[in-house]
């Protein structure tokens, strides 16, 4: 097995999917944002206040890279939403793995984010509504998303359906 690259949106269940699998199919997890974080010593928004969204982006980049790296090719990598932002993230992560792009509406992402306020602590990205943010990000990464994944998935399906599928197409 190779690796396996969760992508989507916030509050789509990477972080939860990317556990799920881990222990379903005894490999090692890794969130990159997580990772990004501990290297780092501080949280999202503290980078980007100091270093502004592009000077994020480049260390989130290079944190993709590290925690595939530190994987030796075998685990499962939960990456930060705007990973697909950069073309060089996408073909980086089709060809290390397998990437699956978990789907779910803009309304029931910001749902997700209203049950659950710490998904919500990242700096907003258009300074708008949750409803209104969730609506114009996703709608214009969708065609990121799809590029990037070679599996797309409905987020809207429980855990262990989401792993079995996962399972299923990875035997294809």
């Amino acid at each position: 097995m190779s690796l396996i690259y969760l992508v989507g949106p916030r509050a789509c269940g990477k972080t939860t999917l990317g556990k799920a699998l881990s222990e379903v199919l005894d490999v090692p997890y890794c969130d990159t944002d997580h990772h990004l974080c501990q290297r780092l010593g501080m949280d999202v928004a503290t980078m980007v206040e100091r270093w502004g969204w592009e000077g994020f982006r480049s260390r989130e980049s290079e944190s993709l890279r590290l925690a595939s790296e530190e994987l030796a090719g075998r685990g499962v990598v939960a990456t930060g939403g705007g990973m697909v932002l950069a073309e060089a993230n996408r073909r980086y992560m089709r060809e290390h793995g397998r990437v699956f792009f978990l789907s779910a509406p803009a309304e029931v992402l910001a749902a997700r984010l209203r049950r659950n306020p710490l998904e919500a602590q990242r700096p907003s990205l258009t300074g708008k509504s949750l409803d209104a943010e969730v609506r114009e990000v996703l709608e214009a990464r969708l065609p990121l998303y799809r590029d990037a994944a070679h599996h797309e998935l409905d987020a809207r399906r429980s855990i262990t359906e989401l792993c079995l599928a996962v399972r299923t197409l990875l035997r294809q």
